[in-house]
């Protein structure tokens, strides 16, 4: 399990690349911060669902489906990882 709490922000960027190059065959060297899921990657919407699912089995936190709906690029993951921590911390 990932522990979301003791990772920086650049840390939860690069685990967040690795994962979906390794999800959906992408290149890492080719994600950027601002990379659109949907039209950059071409992440389609049960993709994205696999991924939040993938999300959820490696931290052990569901992202909120109002959260999830706003994600469009990998820095808005990375922002919604980093609010789980967040939301862990002050729990």
């Amino acid at each position: 399990m990932v522990d979301l709490n003791q990772m920086s922000r650049d840390e939860m960027q690069q685990w967040v690349v690795k994962l979906l190059a390794e999800m959906f065959e992408l290149d890492a060297e080719e994600l950027k911060p601002e990379s659109n899921l949907y039209a950059d990657l071409d992440i389609d919407s049960i993709d994205a669902v696999d991924l939040a699912v993938q999300l959820k089995q490696l931290t052990g936190k569901r992202l909120q489906p109002e959260v999830f709906k706003n994600i469009r690029t990998i820095n808005d993951v990375v922002d919604a990882l980093s609010g789980l921590a967040v939301a862990e911390q002050t729990a």
